[in-house]
């Protein structure tokens, strides 16, 4: 990864690079640092920013001028303008330190997703499983830092499906695509914890009669996940990340600690538990496709990662919280996933791994999820909101300053969001499955293939041939890497979903999942 020319670059460079020939933007990318330099990784203020793979977007207007030929084009002072667009207004979005965009990644990747890892190392072993959380967290650290690239270079993106457009040549086609697997995504990830808020309704009252449980507590979940989610600005999700954040880490210490205390796990037949460190004789590729896909989901969330760099005040700090978020990102989910594998064993499994503690173990444990069983979906509901928000009221005074018509709005989209939700939760009852599902659907190209595309853009901006920026060890490697990020993308979504939709198949022919719109039980 590379970038390009200094922050102080004139307005008037960017355009220049669309015109230039071939040999001079060659001539420019000789003159600059290598992929080696430290400020791409890691950031600060010595970062550096590449020239841009096209102007700026019709459909985004930097400021109350509808004509696009009036806007800058320069990167720093596009930054600038939406900066001194926002003072004097009561609500304000680009107000976020590294610190605070820390706490968004903490409160988006430390999750429920965590207690699936016990059962993804019980079918793929323990070494394989290890393994893998260690390659795919460095894949997505890569292709964060690829992204973050790609939004110093355009600030005015505020979405994914804004660097979707501009990937695939600026085609209208590209943004309705994108904007269309972004939502679903995020509704999908929203239905998953209105779930498993019902699910742990359930678990906590399984001895209470309850009408028609497990609808009503979806019901129950909906209605205060989207109070929750009407604050419009990261900068306050932010703190109420932190808390969420760190009651989740305290729930799966807790199971962690409980899988290795207790005396027996739940289901105790008579035989110890067992634990492999390589794949049981007879796992099917179904199975192993499904735990692949749920570490893989738990790791992969630059979805929202342009909606945080587009509210920070200095984006140049980001690798600072991709980095320290993805050291303890590894460190926790191979731990959780390793002891309480260690102690449950192949036959003693559930997922969430919650379902093999002992039940007050159990209660005590997941009682701490609650935070981020809320916060989570809360988070990628915002997301969503801000997606149809910003382009409704573009250059109204309703989207920085409090108007009843402004917070009505807000308030109906969010509603909406969540109605969509609950439909899914009902429709698609079970955890794993549809963690795998969405993963293989969604994560194929938020995860994978628009980041090894924007590379091969970005690359050719600069002035280098096809493939390779500069002709070096480090050049061709990291070409080599980005193609490959592009293939395992598609092996993601046409492998991975049939494995998935083959896993859900199976899971209703044997019974083990509820009906849609069950009043059944779904607790641990």
């Amino acid at each position: 990864m590379s970038n390009r020319t200094s922050l102080d670059r004139p307005a008037s460079a960017d355009r220049k690079d669309a015109t230039a020939s071939g040999g001079e933007r060659q001539r420019r990318a000789s003159e600059v640092p290598s992929p080696t330099d430290w400020s791409s990784w890691f950031g600060g203020q010595r970062v550096t920013i590449g020239p841009r793979i096209g102007p700026v977007l019709t459909s985004v207007s930097l400021g109350e001028a509808s004509d696009t030929d009036q806007e800058p084009q320069d990167s720093t002072a596009i930054l600038e303008k939406q900066l001194a667009l926002e003072d004097g207004h009561a609500i304000k979005y680009r107000t976020c330190s590294w610190q605070k965009t820390a706490a968004l990644l903490f409160s988006e990747y430390i999750c429920l997703a965590i207690m699936s890892f016990p059962w993804s190392y019980s079918v793929l072993g323990l070494v394989p499983g290890l393994i893998l959380t260690v390659v795919i967290a460095g894949i997505v650290l890569y292709t964060s830092l690829v992204l973050w690239e790609f939004c110093l270079r355009h600030p005015e993106v505020r979405d994914v499906c804004d660097i979707g457009q501009m990937l695939f040549w600026n085609k209208e086609w590209a943004w309705w695509a994108t904007a269309v697997m972004f939502i679903l995504n995020n509704t999908f990830i929203q239905g998953l914890h209105v779930l498993v808020g019902a699910k742990y309704l359930n678990t906590m009252t399984e001895a209470d009669n309850v009408g028609c449980r497990t609808v009503s507590f979806g019901i129950v979940v909906t209605l205060i996940c989207w109070l929750c989610s009407l604050p419009r600005t990261f900068d306050m999700l932010s703190k109420l990340g932190t808390a969420s954040a760190f009651f989740t880490f305290v729930s799966v210490l807790l199971a962690t600690v409980f899988a290795a205390v207790q005396s027996r796990p739940a289901g105790y037949d008579g035989s110890d538990p067992v634990v492999t460190a390589v794949p049981v004789l007879g796992t099917t590729f179904v199975n192993g496709m499904g735990a692949f896909l749920n570490i893989s989901y738990t790791f992969i969330g630059q979805i929202t990662l342009p909606s945080f760099i587009a509210e920070m005040r200095d984006p140049r700090e980001f690798p600072k919280a991709l980095w320290a978020c993805t050291v303890a990102e590894i460190v926790l989910f191979s731990v959780v996933g390793a002891v309480v594998y260690a102690y449950t064993g192949n036959q003693y499994m559930t997922a969430p791994a919650f379902g093999s503690l002992q039940p007050l173990f159990k209660k005590v444990a997941f009682s701490f999820m609650i935070p981020t069983i809320i916060f989570l979906g809360v988070l990628y509901a915002s997301v969503s909101a801000r997606f149809v928000f910003f382009r409704v009221f573009q250059n109204s005074r309703h989207k920085n300053e409090h108007t009843l018509v402004g917070w009505a709005t807000w308030a109906s989209i969010l509603l909406a969001t969540w109605i969509l939700a609950f439909i899914i939760a009902q429709v698609i009852p079970f955890f794993s499955s549809l963690l795998s599902l969405m993963s293989s659907l969604f994560d194929s190209f938020f995860g994978f293939i628009f980041w090894g595309v924007a590379y091969f853009r970005m690359r050719r901006a600069d002035g280098g041939v096809s493939l390779v920026g500069e002709h070096t060890v480090a050049g061709y490697l990291l070409a080599a890497l980005n193609v490959a990020i592009i293939l395992i993308g598609v092996f993601f979504l046409s492998v991975g979903t049939y494995a998935s939709v083959e896993s859900i198949i199976l899971e209703f022919e044997s019974g083990t999942v509820g009906s849609a719109f069950s009043c059944a039980s779904n607790g641990l």
